[in-house]
Parts: structure tokens; C-alpha cells; sequence
């Protein structure tokens, strides 16, 4: 079925049912309180739920009808919760896993807003001048009959072309703007592939993946749920190709009786020296879920550092950018007038 949950509604939603069920509240008796403060997306899941325990099915079979709001960890996570027994926990820990990931990728998010905003007040700034500042200084360059340098009759061009043809061009602007839009979020994995290749953002990417990756194996494994089934899984968390083929490496390594470090091995700059010699010590020692859960916390440190840093350097460069630009369109429009100023002076 076609319903979305924004991260916070399904966070809701988890929290909720976890709180009433570990308070010993009967599972269908806790679908119908939380219908009756629910909303929109989020009711029409609850009471589809509540239709599908009334049949007999199970939680995990109901949100496994909504594939945009439950992804296959969290079904699964549940699926083996159920079957164990521990639904109560499972819960609780998929919980915090949610709210982890949310303040996760909510540093990653905040991080992108800084360039984002700084580039829209630059649009906005170029917009200004090229519908109100350009036209009236090419007036006055008309009537005064000024030379002007290539670069002055460039942005008169694009200004008398947007002031002649504005309706036009915010058409086709707002249109180019939604065409950009939904491409990128129906070719997310191909833009993504396309920023990483850049090498600093490369990096962060890698390090985003591998916070998600083992954040997500420390659940799936705390669960009960085997190696295997765990890798496919955590294959839907990780944004980088790369990275996802990695992952199906090691699942035929693992599926043929090999340790799970000889499969993370065979691309070995995807995956840092010192994870694999943890991973491979936990095999041994039987505390790969633990391990997990320590290395995801190394490397959410290690991204929120890197964001940090990239901040710092992104926001004087950003700066510098925009007054380049800035001082271009007002060197255009001035340089004109020095001339002239300097030829009255010359006579």
C-alpha cells in the first residue's frame, strides 16, 4: 500500500506501541488507543493493523503491506521479535535505534541547510538585480550613449531578455526547478553515486554508510536474527552501490561457511583496518553484536567531526563565492562609468 510515515510518525508510532505493550496492555487493545489520537497516514496504518490482528495475522505481516513506511529491518526485527517472544524489547531497542538514526542523519541534514540557504539568498540577490538594478542602469548607459566592456553587455542581455520575457521565464524556471527535483529524489542512488565522487564527500558518504551499517547489524543481531539474514537486510540502509555489492559479497562468503571479516576483506577500502580486526576478534570471541554497537558509535563521532570540519571550510569559501559574484555584477555596472568619467576628465 501506498502510505508514507515521515521518520517522527513512525517514531511515534513505535514508541507508542512499545510503551503500552511492556505495560501488559493486550496488543489489539494498544492498536485501539493509539487509533483514537492518531492522524491522516498514521491511522490509516493503525487500522489496517487492527483489521489484520483481528484476522490473525501478526504485526509484522500487517506492516509488511506498507513497504514505504516499514522497511524490511524493521519488519523483520519485529517478525523475529514475535517469534521469540521478546516483542516488548524489540520495540524498546528499535526505538532507540529510530531516534539514533533521526538525530543522525538530522546532523547530516543540518549540515546541507548552511550552503543551501546561502545559495538561494545569492539566486534571490542575482534575481534582484538583474529584474530591477540592470534595467535602470541600462537606461542611463543608453542615453548616455556609454561603451561597455563584454561583461556589461552580457548581464544587459540576460536582464533585457528575463524583463522583456518575465512570465516566460519564471515558467520555464519554476518547471526546470520541479524537473531537477523530482529527478533527483526518482534517481536518488544516481546523484548520490555522482556527489561521493567527489573525494571529500566521498568519504562522509562511506562513514554515513558504515554508521548506518553497523548501527543496523547491532539491532538485527541483539534480535536473534541470523548473520545472513542480517546482511541482506542492512543492504537497504547504505546508499553507496559500491558499498551494497560489498555487502552481497559477504553474504556468499557467510552463506558458504566462511567468517563474516573474510567477506568485509574483499574490498578493502570500503572497510577500515581497524573494523576489520574488531569484527574479526568479535567472531572469535562471540561479541560481534556488541562490537557492532561500538563501532556505529565510533563512526557517528567520526561524522559528526567531519561534518563539523567540512562547515568550517564550506562556509568562508561560501562567502567568498558569493562576494565574487556579487562584486562581478557591480564591476560590471561601475567599470562603464570609471570610463566615462575618465574620458570627460581626458577632454
Amino acid at each position: 500500500m501506498n502510505v508514507t510515515l515521515s521518520t517522527q510518525d513512525k517514531l511515534s508510532l513505535i514508541t507508542g506501541l512499545s510503551t503500552l505493550i511492556a505495560s501488559g496492555i493486550p496488543i489489539l487493545e494498544a492498536v485501539e488507543s493509539l487509533i483514537e489520537e492518531s492522524k491522516e497516514n498514521t491511522k490509516k496504518i493503525l487500522l489496517q493493523l487492527k483489521e489484520d490482528l483481528n484476522q490473525g495475522k501478526t504485526i509484522s505481516e500487517s506492516f509488511a503491506r506498507f513497504p514505504k513506511s516499514f522497511d524490511p529491518t524493521t519488519v523483520n526485527l519485529i517478525k523475529a521479535a514475535e517469534e521469540s517472544g521478546t516483542l516488548d524489547t524489540s520495540l524498546k531497542d528499535l526505538t532507540q535505534s529510530i531516534k539514533k538514526d533521526a538525530e543522525f542523519m538530522g546532523q547530516v541534514r543540518g549540515a546541507l541547510a548552511y550552503p543551501i540557504l546561502v545559495v538561494i539568498v545569492l539566486l534571490l540577490v542575482l534575481g534582484l538585480n538583474l529584474f530591477f538594478v540592470i534595467p535602470r542602469v541600462a537606461d542611463v548607459f543608453a542615453r548616455l550613449k556609454i561603451p561597455t566592456p563584454l561583461p556589461t553587455r552580457i548581464l544587459l542581455f540576460v536582464s533585457k531578455i528575463i524583463t522583456t520575457y518575465t512570465l516566460p521565464t519564471v515558467i520555464v524556471t519554476a518547471f526546470g526547478s520541479l524537473i531537477i527535483f523530482f529527478s533527483v529524489r526518482a534517481n536518488k542512488k544516481f546523484f548520490i553515486n555522482l556527489i561521493s565522487a567527489l573525494p571529500v564527500i566521498n568519504k562522509l558518504i562511506l562513514e554515513i554508510d558504515l554508521t548506518r551499517f553497523t548501527r543496523s547489524m547491532a539491532l538485527l543481531l541483539k534480535s536473534g536474527i541470523p548473520i545472513v539474514d542480517a546482511l541482506e537486510f542492512s543492504q537497504d540502509v547504505v546508499f553507496k552501490g559500491e558499498f551494497k555489492n560489498l555487502i552481497g559479497e559477504a553474504v556468499k562468503a557467510v552463506s558458504s561457511g566462511k567468517k563474516l571479516s573474510e567477506g568485509l576483506k574483499k574490498t578493502k577500502k570500503l572497510i577500515p583496518n581497524f573494523m576489520l580486526r574488531i569484527v574479526e576478534a568479535a567472531e572469535s570471541s562471540g561479541t560481534l553484536e556488541k562490537s557492532m554497537q561500538d563501532l556505529s558509535e565510533q563512526f557517528s563521532d567520526r561524522v559528526s567531526t567531519r561534518i563539523k570540519t567540512l562547515t568550517t571550510l564550506i562556509e568562508p569559501l561560501l562567502l567568498i563565492i558569493v562576494g565574487l559574484m556579487v562584486g562581478g555584477i557591480m564591476l560590471s555596472i561601475i567599470a562603464p562609468i570609471y570610463n566615462l568619467i575618465g574620458n570627460i576628465r581626458g577632454r
